[in-house]
């Protein structure tokens, strides 16, 4: 069996410019991927303002507007929560979410992010489930690596030995000096540098220099990797999506 996981910052549903609201295109744009499980970040689950001015805005949770009928279980982390709005962090599944935890990793009053852990029941996968974690670390390198070090306890504590691992997400990593302390720490893999021999190329959108996506894993055996660079992609989000199909062991 192959599994098709996609990771995307989709900037709260704006344009890479944060000018033109455009949820409805990333919504159209994810389904054509085919993707089993959806790895999202900067998701808005409320905005009280977007509500009342913007006419397109959805009358539920972003994260919810996408699942849709497509992915029928869906998580939320909330991380960044104010008084009119909160956005995070969320994982869309083609497959029953067994357990669900959001773990604060904040280091300082304007970041404030979160991991969230999913357990699958992927039913192909006798025995265990699949742990997924999703993550947007900080801007800043000193604070990329004090969260480097509570993904590994949080991985080493709760993700029991021998189950399939993906770990994913916008790592903000242009200077690309935590994989190697992954791949030390938790054994895990990178997806794109396994298959391709680099990272991920994938943002800005529109002209994709830094290396900011990524997708670890581990007990799992990466078969294909793409960047989604083509039109709509380059027009949506800052970002671009990274897609990885995984076989199972």
């Amino acid at each position: 069996m192959k599994i098709r996981i996609l990771s995307y910052n989709i900037h709260k549903g704006f344009h890479s410019f944060g000018v033109k609201f455009v949820l409805h295109e990333i919504r159209q744009a994810l389904r054509e991927t085919k993707a089993d499980i959806l790895l999202l970040q900067e998701v808005v689950g409320e905005n009280k303002n977007h509500q009342k001015n913007l006419k397109d805005w959805p009358s539920e949770a972003q994260f919810e507007f996408l699942a849709d009928s497509v992915w029928s279980h869906y998580s939320y982390g909330k991380n960044a929560i104010f008084d009119e709005r909160n956005h995070g962090n969320a994982i869309l599944s083609k497959f029953p979410i067994l357990q669900a935890e959001n773990i604060d990793i904040s280091n300082n009053k304007w970041e404030q992010r979160g991991l969230l852990h999913c357990e699958l029941q992927v039913p192909e996968i006798r025995g265990k489930s699949l742990h997924l974690f999703n993550v947007h670390l900080d801007l800043w390198e000193s604070g990329r690596h004090k969260q480097l070090h509570r993904i590994i306890q949080r991985a080493q504590s709760h993700v029991p030995n021998g189950a399939p691992f993906i770990l994913g997400g916008d790592f903000n990593d242009w200077s690309q000096s935590l994989s190697p302390l992954f791949y030390e720490f938790l054994g895990v893999h990178e997806s794109f540098d396994q298959n391709q021999g680099s990272h991920a190329q994938t943002f800005p959108s529109f002209f994709p220099v830094l290396r900011l996506d990524r997708l670890y894993y581990k007990h799992l055996t990466v078969s294909f990797t793409t960047t989604l660079t083509e039109e709509p992609w380059s027009n949506l989000s800052d970002h671009l999506p990274i897609l990885a199909e995984f076989e199972i062991e």
